[in-house]
């Protein structure tokens, strides 16, 4: 089975996640796509991430009712901070019956010369990559990459830690029941 990896911190998960996991599901031949939530990104602030769990159970409410769509905490039980190349061999080693490919924005692969032995990833894994704005694709590498033209929404996970803190609506940019969840928590206040 063919299985697609969307690595984030999801601190928090909107719509524009989920827009792009959509699509990928939806004009590729694979069998499932899989959250895998990061507890701690080498190239993120700790102090600014929602607690793992949290972050987890978010995601998780957001694509409950999509049997398409798997949420990991694998990332939970490795060590931190959290390499994508120690998790892609637990994963291979785990699921061998698996064929594995990573989704990214064109941001993160702009700097995955700066990711831990980014040469094993390219060698081992084909790459999806989603244009983002400001970010162009330039493939200089030995990678094997599929641009997709997803629809992309100009939402991040900042901007709405921004909106919360500053006591303003996030309804239409979450999932509303991510957002019941943030309000009902007081996540990110």
């Amino acid at each position: 089975m063919k299985i697609v990896l969307y690595f984030g911190s999801f601190n928090p998960i909107h719509n524009g996640h989920l827009i792009i996991a959509n699509h990928v599901l939806n004009t590729m031949d694979i069998g499932k796509l899989w959250f895998v939530v990061s507890p701690q990104n080498p190239f993120k602030k700790e102090a600014d991430l929602l607690k793992e769990s949290d972050r987890l159970m978010l995601i998780q409410a957001a694509v409950q009712q999509d049997e398409r769509i798997l949420v990991s905490d694998i990332e939970f039980h490795l060590p931190k901070p959290s390499y994508t190349i120690h998790t892609l061999e637990y994963l291979k080693e785990k699921y061998a019956e698996y064929e594995f490919s990573i989704l990214m924005g064109s941001d993160s692969f702009k700097d995955i010369r700066k990711w831990k032995n980014f040469e094993s990833i390219l060698d081992g894994y084909s790459i999806l990559v989603y244009r983002r704005p400001g970010h162009e694709i330039e493939n200089k590498l030995p990678a094997s990459i599929e641009i997709l033209d997803a629809p992309l929404l100009e939402i991040s996970s900042t901007s709405i830690r921004e909106l919360i803190k500053h006591g303003k609506s996030i309804r239409y940019l979450v999932p509303e029941k991510v957002r019941e969840e943030i309000e009902r928590n007081q996540f990110y206040s």
